[in-house]
């Protein structure tokens, strides 16, 4: 008998690739003013190509603009418009752009069936480090993210991002805090464990993760995690079959969005669907597909959107 691992068929808007946050790390962010912003004409156009390929989720993945900047207003507007005009295609929104302010979350409930944050890690020393220039990264205002978006009853996806400087002792400690804050509010439907994978436009030199951890990190995620926390990793930064396979029996359950392009990790292609339904078939897994929203939060969904995730569910056969 065959065992799942689920994934949801996405495509990314970026609004913006400009971020006042230096992640040495990075290979996704521009200058700010340096990086033009994507217009609701041209995010139709393409929205316009995707309603036949089988895409459900768009994900709304943007650079940050300082929330002191005049133009953080428009900016958060323009992500507000580009889920409307998401849901009115018929997609499902998933809205991860940094850090926001309670209103911006609770304005965003309105048009998203999901959001995430990464908290990355929490310790502090990666302040003097990686994230020396990127004032969003302190761990403190990443976890009051998670608490608001617990009081809001956002269904929510956060993860760890492992090889920058951490150590296992770390991934404990965020794990648990994870694990703490949705003893709270039963919100976190799944964390993302995401080895670091350099690419071309970064400045940090460290060391590359190794991927034959993966494994034991997932085990440690799992044996801290409740249950009904989804367990993500994405398979084209584990890019050995006998790694992810081995990942999938350690307690991983999801992998995550896959589309065309990995906005943040632009370096690494996803493997075609079929090359890995194969893959995973060979070893007694099936890939199927879900929605970026878990049925147990269905009914935290303003009516509208549960409306759009009925229609999804219901005349797709999704659990």
């Amino acid at each position: 008998m065959s065992r799942t691992v689920s994934y949801s068929p996405a495509y990314t808007l970026v609004p913006t690739y400009e971020c006042f946050n230096r992640c040495t790390y990075c290979n996704f962010r521009a200058e700010p003013l340096e990086s033009s912003w994507l217009t609701l004409p041209f995010a139709e156009k393409r929205l316009q190509l995707l309603q036949t390929q089988g895409v459900i989720e768009i994900l709304i993945l943007s650079g940050e603009v300082h929330p002191q900047s005049q133009r953080r207003k428009a900016w958060f507007q323009r992500i507000y418009d580009l889920c409307e005009l998401a849901l009115a295609l018929g997609f499902l929104p998933h809205t991860n752009v940094g850090p926001l302010s309670f209103d911006e979350m609770a304005k965003l409930k309105q048009v998203n069936v999901s959001m995430g944050l990464m908290l990355e890690q929490l310790t502090p020393s990666l302040l003097k480090t990686v994230h020396r220039h990127a004032p969003s990264k302190v761990p403190a205002l990443r976890l009051q993210q998670l608490e608001w978006a617990g009081e809001l009853q956002i269904p929510f996806t956060t993860g760890l991002l492992v090889g920058i400087g951490e150590s296992q002792v770390d991934w404990v400690e965020t794990l648990e805090a994870i694990a703490g804050i949705h003893s709270c509010y039963h919100h976190i439907q799944e964390v993302i464990l995401q080895p670091h994978s350099p690419g071309n436009k970064q400045s940090w030199d460290g060391e590359v993760f190794d991927t034959t951890k993966m494994p034991a990190l997932i085990a440690i995620a799992r044996s801290i995690l409740p249950d009904e926390i989804a367990i993500q990793i994405p398979p084209n930064l584990v890019t050995q079959p006998e790694i992810l396979l081995a990942c999938l029996e350690a307690g991983a359950t999801d992998l995550g969005g896959i589309g065309p392009l990995d906005e943040v990790n632009p370096d690494f292609p996803h493997l075609q669907h079929q090359t890995l339904t194969e893959l995973l078939a060979a070893a007694g897994w099936q890939l199927v597909k879900r929605l970026p929203v878990y049925p147990q939060y269905d009914n935290w969904l303003p009516q509208t959107l549960q409306t759009a995730v009925k229609h999804w569910r219901f005349n797709n056969f999704f659990p």
